[in-house]
């Protein structure tokens, strides 16, 4: 690639051509503050809190956009420009609240870091301020638009990477703000709820729905019997809330915390997603033997299932009938569990920390009681559950590390990776082909269906067949592989989609902000957890095993079938 040299206050630099003054000082090792930019997004220019000195220039420019060129000499530490940078946050501040104490992004907002980095004390405007009603009437996520500083993350992040185009700007001048269509809050409209909109923001403008307080009151409450399950990528996730580094495996020390916290049992979503192989694997064995609506596909993402009713119902009868791991689990608590225990599944609540905002919506989807009552009362995100700990005063850092509660708390490596794009399918793998072939696998490792790219295919030999299955992860490559369906231009047999970018390690309700080398840190984590389980395959769980021949009978069975699967239904929004 062509370079030139660019000099970024007295040092020259090479870069690419094509390369942004931003990144320009981003490769001499300056920090340049921004806020509506965004490393995997479009650039957009729109804050100008970015702005530099370019010789010859006539004014300010805004470096997240201003190309380079040979020669070209840039100053980003002028007094001008350190008195542009703190008028523009000013202005911003000045029609911005003043709660900070009691924002769920105290500590880690952008806005508020920059402030802070520019030292800004006083506030020299004071003018009128808007003020919006909140939009949370779903169960996902809260936007409140008094917040929102117009950087277009949101925007982009929906249309780019999830190619849903829910929010767009409205009105003009003072007046503009962020919405989806004619105002409507985000349960009018085709929202996912993926909440990756609220993983970009870069303020409280969108967050989570926070349910700990609900959470807090029923574990003080005498009379319930309250568990928790935990999804594989909240554990190499949750520390990056606490203070430690990214992707650091912390599933003893969170076991220990959630213990302290006062949840009566702390269970493993790895074994319901053990479980999930045994379900979704005999379908698809079903379906490649006696006929069955091909290709099919995972359904373990309700943004993913979100998206499907919303955009292509005519192609719901491609997905998996099984329930996500998160639904299996809340079924069997509430009846396995409980029957097992001695305990009224009135008196049980089921809590679920997850990666995730849309499982918010998932739990209470009406088709999910099957056990006769609501299978999974709350979720939690690991946002959520960062600062319950917080709250709770545990130094997490020195808590010791703790197993989980047995049975529901045994699981394998297959239900481990879950938590990554390709995981699904590779779990999957380990379990079908060696069903069909009644022969171990010499390699477990499917690593063709591994990593970062958007849209990955393999072909996997099954016994006497060719399978060849396909992986997407986020809703616009999903929107790829369903419109290769619609044309009868998809030949495939198995296919994963995942909501988010990574899979579940880049779930909305991760701890944010987050990009690709942090998703790579927590999928490299995924795959150490993976190596140290002694068991790897779904199907050799004992506990999974002890559940089938005491209980439940067989995979695809009558109870399972009851308890364990579920069918779509088209959502009617625009």
């Amino acid at each position: 690639m062509e370079k030139v040299t660019v000099t970024i206050d007295g040092r020259k630099v090479e870069v690419p051509k094509t390369a942004t003054v931003l990144e320009a000082a981003q490769a001499a090792g300056v920090k340049v503050p921004t806020l509506c930019y965004h490393p995997e997004l479009r650039p957009e220019g729109a804050c100008r809190v970015c702005m530099v000195e370019v010789k010859g220039a006539r004014s300010l420019v805004a470096s997240c956009v201003y190309p380079v060129n040979d020669g070209m000499v840039v100053n980003t530490n002028t007094a001008d420009v350190r008195e542009g940078r703190k008028t523009v946050v000013e202005l911003l501040l000045a029609n911005h609240p003043q709660d900070c104490f009691s924002c769920a992004r105290n500590l880690n907002c952008e806005l508020q870091s920059i402030a802070a980095d520019l030292g800004i004390r006083k506030i020299r405007f004071d003018g009128e301020q808007t003020n919006y009603p909140l939009d949370d009437k779903n169960p996902c996520l809260v936007r409140d638009q008094s917040k929102c500083i117009l950087c277009g993350r949101c925007i982009r992040a929906c249309s780019e990477r999830q190619g849903v185009h829910v929010y767009s700007f409205t009105n003009r001048g003072f007046n503009t703000t962020v919405s989806p269509a004619f105002g409507q809050g985000l349960d009018q409209v085709a929202c996912t709820y993926c909440g990756q909109c609220s993983a970009v923001c870069p303020t409280a403008a969108i967050v989570e729905k926070d349910d700990t307080a609900s959470v807090w009151k029923a574990i003080s409450d005498p009379t319930k019997h309250v568990v928790v399950q935990t999804a594989p990528a909240v554990r190499v996730a949750l520390g990056e809330a606490l203070g430690l580094d990214h992707g650091t495996i912390v599933t003893g020390k969170m076991v220990a915390a959630l213990r302290r916290i006062g949840f009566d049992k702390v269970f493993d979503t790895n074994f319901s997603a053990d479980l999930t192989i045994l379900e979704e694997g005999s379908e698809l064995i079903e379906r490649l033997t006696h006929g069955g609506t091909m290709p099919m596909i995972t359904s373990c993402s309700p943004g993913w299932v979100n998206f499907i009713e919303l955009m292509y119902p005519d192609l719901l009868d491609h997905l998996s009938t099984a329930k996500s791991p998160q639904q299996m689990f809340g079924a069997l608590t509430k009846t396995y569990y409980a029957e097992k225990s001695g305990i009224d599944p009135k008196n049980i609540v089921s809590v679920s920390i997850m990666p995730c905002t849309a499982k918010k919506a998932e739990a209470v989807r009406p088709e999910m009681n099957s056990s006769g009552y609501q299978d999974v009362d709350y979720v939690l995100t690991t946002r959520e559950l960062g600062r319950m700990i917080r709250e709770a005063g545990l130094d997490f850092a020195a808590l010791p590390s703790e197993e989980y509660d047995a049975p529901l708390g045994i699981s394998t490596g297959a239900g481990m990776i879950f938590g990554a794009t390709g995981g699904v399918t590779e779990a999957a793998l380990r379990t079908v082909v060696e069903i069909v072939t009644g022969k171990p696998l010499d390699n477990i490792e499917f690593k063709d269906v591994r990593g970062m790219t958007g849209l990955k295919e393999a072909v996997v030999p099954v016994g006497d067949l060719q399978v060849k299955v396909a992986v997407a992860h986020t809703l616009a490559n999903a929107r790829i592989i369903l419109d290769k369906i619609r044309k009868g231009e998809a030949d495939y047999q198995f296919i994963e989609i995942m909501a988010c970018p990574g899979g579940c390690i880049g779930g909305g309700g991760q701890p944010v902000p987050v990009c690709a080398e942090v998703r790579e840190k927590r999928i490299g984590s995924i795959y150490d957890c993976d190596q140290a389980y002694e068991i790897r395959k779904s199907h050799e769980n004992p506990a999974i095993q002890e559940l089938y021949s005491t209980w439940l009978g067989k995979p695809l069975g009558e109870k399972s079938h009851k308890l364990l699967h579920t069918h779509y239904h088209p959502q009617h929004k625009k």
